[in-house]
């Protein structure tokens, strides 16, 4: 058995951790109570937004919380216009055709990565990846508190556009009621188009905190969207706050498998959590039956 300070140090670094992921997952879980799909492509834009961190840090020296305003900016265009002029036009208003279409936009990113960057693994250096904090007799890593502290404040921010702008006003009548929404003058194609680029957004950002402490290859999108997943599912599909606790706890039972299990058995506790809800409580912690 460990002791205690170990414990007790693992859990602050999953809670930490567990924040970044549920940035991942916000994203998803937005579009997903807008659109009503599954984001296909949530991965590879996760990936192609952390190459962008690391490009701004190869080529130009940019730390990668420096990079968080022009990443965001950017990668909301990309968001809007990707289903403004492809998922929309694409899909022809099928579900089913929307899924396909994502799913062909992650195979497009992830080849064009492929092509560009090869399957090299990239790292990035910066001051902090490193330090660490000592609180009493723990060790909790800068860059975590500083990834902790920039979900928290997207998630605030989130929340506040939604609940507080037009902008959110008209996301939420569109989510709640789409054909309601349309008859009393919404632009539904524009709601599904800013939604979907501030899912996007909300990736860009993650990417910036994950870099100092992970790394990025063409294919790193597939292992952060699995975990997203189990986040959604956990918390709820379309629940914003379900994501953020879901990413929470994620977070925690992966630093405690990894430390009772080892490292390279760190998740399978995710995967066991995310069996136990579909078997026992498929609406997640704050989902609603359909």
């Amino acid at each position: 058995m460990y002791p205690l300070p170990i414990i007790a140090e693992a859990v602050l670094n999953g809670l930490l951790t567990g924040s970044v992921y549920a940035l991942l997952a916000l994203g998803l879980t937005l579009v997903y109570g807008v659109l009503h799909i599954i984001n296909f492509a949530h991965g590879a834009f996760l990936a192609l937004a952390m190459f962008g961190v690391w490009s701004l840090n190869a080529g130009l020296g940019l730390d990668p919380y420096l990079a968080i305003l022009p990443l965001t900016a950017l990668f909301f265009a990309i968001g809007y216009a990707t289903q403004r002029w492809i998922i929309g036009p694409a899909s022809h208003g099928d579900d089913g055709n929307i899924l396909l279409v994502t799913l062909g936009v992650s195979i497009v990113i992830e080849n064009v990565l492929l092509a560009v960057f090869r399957s090299d693994t990239r790292t990035l250096q910066t001051d902090y990846s490193f330090n660490v904090f000592e609180i009493g007799p723990l060790l909790v890593s800068q860059a975590r508190v500083f990834g902790f502290a920039g979900a928290l404040l997207v998630t605030l921010a989130l929340w506040l556009l939604l609940s507080r702008t037009d902008a959110g006003k008209a996301i939420r009548a569109v989510a709640k009621e789409k054909l309601g929404a349309r008859l009393s003058g919404i632009d539904v194609a524009h709601v599904y188009a800013v939604t979907f680029g501030v899912g996007c957004a909300t990736l860009a950002v993650a990417a910036c905190l994950l870099m100092p402490t992970f790394y990025v290859n063409p294919r790193v999108g597939g292992a952060f969207v699995l975990v997203a997943f189990t986040i959604v599912v956990l918390g709820g599909m379309g629940s914003i706050p379900g994501a953020l606790i879901g990413g929470l706890v994620i977070g925690v039972v992966e630093s405690l498998s990894g430390l009772f299990l080892g490292e390279s058995l760190g998740q399978i506790g995710i995967f066991l959590i995310f069996i136990l809800v579909l078997l026992f409580r498929p609406t997640g912690l704050f989902g609603a039956r359909a």
